[in-house]
């Protein structure tokens, strides 16, 4: 490929990127309450309970996006990714009430990421697969940041695409490795669970850990596992203590691991795994 079409396919990726980001930024504030919808409908069958009927439908297409503050919809011309955030001024149309400025930021962090893939692996199915993979490790880590929940409906596909990918030869990661990654990202978190919870009593992360960090280790092999985790305890261990000096932490005094697992897996992605794996003399 030439120079010329490498920069306009990876500059058309960036822009669907820029519109998926868009729609993570939904993905990242309405799954949560979705998933609390349906906890709610469960616990209510399991007493007997009568369930109190739904307002309206609430999903990731409706209703449409409105202001948190006046509830005013959001019009199409203002939804525009980033150039609506700047011609608002980063404020409400309507209400002038402040706009949280991270979701241009989530737009313009998907976009860099899908230029960035496309560039690197070209408009392949590689290059897709890649795109799938940063779009949910971004909003994996936004949840799980906001609420300490890192959804199965994110996950499993994750990790099970990263099968298809490594069986289809998208990913340099050959099959054995991948289902061997698996196995061990998840045993490895899991034991740690309940090693801690023996110890002390308490739970020192949830189940979520445990899948994506096998997701991770599908998409990278068991190779970059190590240097994976060292990447994210690390850097977790670090922004606990700002935070704890700072205030800042939460309730309980935690810090959800998923968004430096996160971090790591797009680290891995960028810088790619052997550096990761060299680093600590793998």
């Amino acid at each position: 490929m030439s120079v010329e079409l490498q920069w306009l396919a990876a500059s058309l990726a960036g822009i669907l990127g820029l519109l998926i980001g868009s729609f993570l930024n939904v993905v990242i504030y309405r799954l949560p309450k979705m998933m609390e919808r349906q906890w709610a409908a469960e616990c209510a069958e399991l007493s007997g309970k009568a369930q109190e009927p739904e307002e309206a439908s609430f999903n990731l297409m409706l209703p449409r996006s409105r202001c948190p503050h006046c509830s005013r919809q959001i019009r199409w011309f203002e939804n525009i990714p980033v150039i609506s955030y700047l011609a608002l001024r980063g404020k409400c149309a309507s209400c002038k009430a402040p706009i949280s400025p991270r979701y241009p930021l989530v737009e313009i962090a998907t976009g860099a990421l899908f230029f960035f893939c496309v560039w690197q692996w070209g408009a392949t199915m590689t290059g897709v697969a890649w795109c799938v993979f940063a779009a949910a490790l971004l909003a994996l880590a936004l949840i799980d940041w906001d609420t300490t929940l890192l959804p199965d409906d994110i996950t499993l596909p994750l990790l099970w695409l990263g099968l298809v990918a490594a069986s289809l030869r998208w990913i340099p990661v050959d099959l054995n490795s991948a289902l061997w990654g698996a196995i061990a990202g998840y045993l490895s978190l899991w034991s740690v669970y309940w090693a801690f919870k023996l110890v002390t009593g308490k739970e020192g992360m949830g189940y979520g850990d445990f899948k994506l960090f096998a997701a991770l280790g599908v998409w990278f092999g068991w190779q970059t596992l190590i240097p994976m985790i060292l990447l994210a305890s690390v850097i977790g261990a670090v922004v606990g203590i700002a935070m704890k000096f700072a205030s800042q932490l939460r309730e309980g005094g935690y810090v959800p691991f998923g968004p430096f697992l996160a971090g790591a897996g797009l680290t891995a992605l960028i810088g790619g795994p052997a550096p990761l794996r060299h680093f600590v003399g793998l």
